[in-house]
């Protein structure tokens, strides 16, 4: 009777941890974050942007000569078409407008990723070239949300939270009709690949492919390669790519 009332007790306890656990492990999941952050955008978009002025579009891919190019947010408006790239991160945030990869510290743990900049700079020109505009009316803007602090001094375009709005707000110069407005909307509309599940994976899977062919990057923490030789052993005079930060990080790949 009592391993009974035992057993009885884990299942009863186990309808209460296992809804938990479940909700833990989706809260903490990269997807999670980052529809929180789509949400942030989207919300502080609608609330404190004119819509008659400004106009949202969200999870724009568009299909390339070499792939795919998926864009999180395009607001288009008099004042320009801004591209914008939304990054959820926490931790101590270190960027360099020049370098290829900025750095996340969370206490002990240090961690690298490209720079969002650059990264833009590929949707922006994918724009440009799809829809013909001149490139002065295209804006680059970073969006970093999540419990993150820059840890060196960011460009007015790389922003934290609601930080964008007041940078999309700061453009005052009209460089597009409403007619142009309407035209560029409307050929954005048009070239986008239908949103969803099928649009995410086929853009996933042009990515992967698109990567294994070009990237020269360390496997390990994303940081540029150069060309080394082996000195000794076996397979002297052989070369391979290997990170710039060795021996701190000892990433390579093969040639």
């Amino acid at each position: 009777m009592i391993v009974e009332s035992v057993f009885t007790g884990l299942l009863s306890s186990a309808k209460y941890f296992l809804p938990v656990l479940v909700l833990t492990l989706i809260i903490r999941s990269a997807w999670f974050k980052g529809v929180i952050g789509e949400f942030v955008i989207n919300v502080s978009a609608k609330l404190m942007l004119d819509r008659n002025v400004y106009h949202l579009m969200k999870d724009v891919t568009l299909t390339l000569e070499d792939g795919t190019t998926q864009i999180d947010h395009i607001i288009v408006s008099r004042f320009g078409v801004f591209v914008v790239e939304t990054k959820n991160m926490r931790g101590w945030i270190f960027g360099d407008v020049n370098k290829k990869v900025w750095t996340q510290k969370i206490y002990r743990h240090t961690n690298t990723f490209q720079n969002p900049l650059h990264q833009n700079c590929k949707h922006l020109k994918a724009l440009e070239t799809l829809l013909g505009i001149d490139p002065s009316k295209l804006f680059s803007v970073v969006v970093f949300i999540g419990d993150s602090t820059f840890k060196t001094k960011m460009p007015e375009n790389v922003t934290e939270g609601g930080g964008y709005i007041r940078y999309i707000k700061s453009k005052k110069e009209v460089v597009l009709s409403e007619a142009e407005v309407s035209d560029v909307t409307n050929r954005i509309q048009q070239l986008r690949l239908t949103p969803g599940i099928k649009t995410n994976l086929h853009h996933v899977a042009s990515l992967n492919q698109r990567k294994a062919q070009t990237t020269t990057n360390c496997p390990r923490c994303g940081a540029e390669t150069i060309v080394r030789q082996i000195k000794s052993g076996e397979r002297a005079g052989r070369q391979f790519r290997g990170c710039i930060n060795f021996p701190k990080c000892r990433g390579t790949l093969a040639i």
